[in-house]
């Protein structure tokens, strides 16, 4: 008899620990889950596809405008944004630019002008599209001349057609 008392407080007490356990997870996961920076896993991919596939040419590490080969991404977005607001439109535009980008097709008539074309790429659509999401979906990082420089060439986001003079 006293041992099937024992039996049943042990029992209690690995139920209350599993109970407890599976409680403080909650917790945690709701922890996270609030914290901003914290990304699901397509949200990683994504960027991770950005960081590979983009930010060779698109860098944000550049030390000024002069040294760059391409426009930040953050100004590809900014630009395709003033066109395309919804995101179906928007992700279907740059991915459509990214497989074949031709001057005829360009709406960064100055980033053409300045860079020429972008350079064909073997690039896969879907993960395209997975960074276009990404990029209309969240803050990207900004190269830290670039305030300035949107300041001073696009007088604070104003770019071409958007209340400057033509050259």
């Amino acid at each position: 008899m006293n041992n099937m008392k024992n039996n049943i407080v042990y029992l209690f007490i690995i139920v209350v620990l599993f109970a407890s356990c599976n409680e403080h997870k909650k917790e945690i996961t709701q922890v996270v889950d609030k914290i901003p920076n914290v990304k699901n896993t397509q949200e990683s991919e994504a960027y991770t596809l950005l960081k590979n596939q983009c930010y060779a040419c698109h860098s944000i590490n550049a030390p000024s405008h002069d040294d760059i080969i391409a426009p930040p991404m953050i100004a590809v977005k900014k630009r395709y944004l003033r066109m395309y607001r919804d995101k179906e439109e928007f992700v279907e535009a740059v991915s459509k630019w990214a497989i074949n980008p031709i001057e005829e097709n360009a709406i960064m008539r100055g980033a053409v002008s300045q860079f020429k074309v972008m350079p064909k790429q073997s690039f896969n659509e879907a993960e395209l599209r997975k960074i276009a999401e990404y990029m209309f979906d969240n803050e990207l990082e900004k190269p830290d001349w670039f305030m300035a420089h949107e300041k001073e060439m696009h007088g604070g986001g104003k770019g071409r057609g958007m209340g400057r003079k033509f050259d």
